[in-house]
């Protein structure tokens, strides 16, 4: 009887690639629901890009066709995107800080500018709870995350 039959081996490899990967950690995305549609896709690039450097382990392995052209690794996971009120986006950001998790921000500010440097002045200008946030990005345990986006929604 070979190890498939005998409900060893092979099966057991395909049960175990096919059984879904919950991961412990969440990363979301949180955008303000009046941006412009161009405005949401580039604020989830901006913030998102943020996470990989702070959080090394989110990163994957890289990419590879099977004609051997290699590609960058991305996110291990999936990146969940909600949306909220201006309001909805200050309280997640407070709670998102409280709890230390890693987050990015976006504010209205960096929409004005061109260049990284001119980007970190626009936030290194206004305080903490001045900030007229746009969307942000943040990672940690699924139940804190999932703390910080109360009253949010998922972006449609």
């Amino acid at each position: 009887m070979d190890q498939t039959a005998a409900g060893g081996g092979a099966r057991t490899d395909e049960a175990t690639e096919r059984t879904p990967v919950r991961f412990d950690t969440k990363i979301a995305v949180l955008l303000r629901d009046d941006l412009e549609p161009w405005q949401r896709l580039n604020v989830t690039a901006f913030v998102v890009s943020g996470l990989g450097t702070a959080v090394p382990d989110v990163i994957g392995e890289p990419y590879a066709d099977a004609d051997g052209t290699a590609y960058l690794a991305m996110f291990r996971q999936p990146v969940l995107v909600f949306e909220g009120t201006k309001e909805t986006l200050s309280l997640a950001h407070a709670r998102a800080l409280s709890r230390s998790l890693a987050t990015a921000v976006f504010t209205s500010d960096l929409f004005g500018t061109g260049n990284d440097r001119d980007n970190r002045a626009a936030v290194r200008a206004v305080r903490r709870d001045q900030l007229d946030l746009v969307g942000m990005a943040v990672h940690g345990p699924r139940n804190a995350v999932d703390k910080v986006l109360k009253g949010a929604r998922m972006h449609p």
